[in-house]
């Protein structure tokens, strides 16, 4: 565990988990999951989100049996070598959810308001900005992340403007889609929800870590409200065709929304969705530079300074739809394997071992 003064309140996990699962999915998520189950897929939702949950409940229960990181762990159980290959694959695939992250910003930056966009010059302040807040430390993250939440919150009551044209007879007949569909939809549905698997790494900088699983269990479920909040007012305003062509539907619900002094909102709401996409950027980069870090003993701020030159390489090499669409697929492929395959075996692999050394103990003694 972390001295005290690097360490943070249990509660602040809540603004942590919220912050880095709230990003870029909650502007385009509709047409992807609607594509098989329709009407029903508040349901979908709501399945995804409680078996998050239940990853959630799994993680802490592997971090309060060992009281460390996941690559500390990752050693004691499988050696030094094969353990750090495996924190690689977690470093790797956090740092491509700030790559997807940013790039798929700055792909809604380009088609919504500015066609001609400089993506270097563009990259490149964002970088700089996310260096300033990662060298700063994990306080200075889970800071930015209680900000990111708190401060463009006001966003989402915006979405009420379209329930005036809403017709929520959409949502009826329920269940009208086979346990196929629904399966299939939940799949896309928890890329939603990825991005709380840093939890593995910052576990040890939390104060009392045990009492705070249940914040980081309503920092989900504050997540699941938020999407199902802003599915039913698209399935109520939008006919399942029209969400199928529209791969941003959450920005073509504030074309509806009219303000006196505004004409159109989503160039405030795209600007406003900045500060929800920094934290989930920087503890990405954290989470990835601080296991670098463990593994090869190395400065942190040369680190951090490597991962932020590959972040800004690869956001800039990745030009089109196709690509961005590509990459974004690896990365989800990755979480849903390192979260709903990995863990769970993790898990069982290291309450299994307690019980064998426990035994062994027993027998010694």
């Amino acid at each position: 565990m972390e001295t005290k003064e690097l360490q943070i309140s249990p509660f602040l996990v809540f603004f942590i988990i919220n912050a880095v699962q709230v990003g870029i999915g909650v502007l385009g998520f509709q047409r992807v999951i609607m594509k098989s189950a329709g009407n029903d897929s508040w349901m979908v939702v709501l399945a995804a989100g409680m078996m998050v949950s239940f990853i959630i409940w799994l993680m802490y229960l592997l971090l309060n049996r060992h009281q460390k990181d996941i690559v500390q762990i990752q050693k004691d159980i499988f050696g030094k070598w094969v353990g750090s290959f495996i924190s690689l694959i977690w470093i790797i695939y956090w740092l491509l959810i700030g790559i997807v992250t940013l790039r798929n910003y700055i792909e809604i930056v380009e088609v919504w308001m500015f066609p001609t966009i400089n993506i270097y010059m563009f990259s490149l302040i964002f970088i700089i900005l996310v260096y300033y807040c990662v060298s700063g430390g994990f306080r200075v993250v889970t800071g930015l992340s209680f900000l990111g939440v708190c401060i463009p919150f006001y966003l989402f009551f915006t979405f009420l403007f379209p329930i005036e044209f809403a017709h929520f007879r959409n949502l009826l007949p329920i269940w009208n889609h086979s346990i196929k569909d629904i399966t299939f939809s939940i799949k896309d549905m928890i890329i939603g929800y990825l991005g709380f698997s840093t939890l593995l790494m910052y576990y040890p900088y939390i104060k009392h870590p045990k009492k705070s699983q249940k914040w980081a269990h309503l920092g989900n479920l504050l997540t699941m409200v938020i999407y199902l909040f802003i599915l039913i007012i698209t399935i109520g305003f939008f006919s399942e065709k029209q969400v199928s062509r529209q791969i941003w539907a959450t920005l073509s619900l504030w074309k509806i929304v009219e303000m006196p002094f505004v004409e159109r909102f989503e160039y405030i709401g795209i600007t406003s969705w900045a500060l929800i996409i920094l934290p989930n950027i920087c503890l990405s980069v954290w989470a990835s530079t601080k296991g670098i870090q463990k593994i090869f003993n190395l400065k942190p701020k040369r680190v951090v300074i490597v991962i932020l030159s590959i972040l800004f390489c690869v956001t800039v090499a990745v030009q089109g739809r196709e690509d961005i669409a590509l990459l974004s697929k690896t990365m989800s492929l990755i979480g849903l394997c390192l979260g709903f395959i990995y863990v769970p075996l993790l898990t069982l692999i290291s309450f299994l071992l307690s019980k064998m050394r426990r035994g062994k103990f027993e027998k010694g003694t």
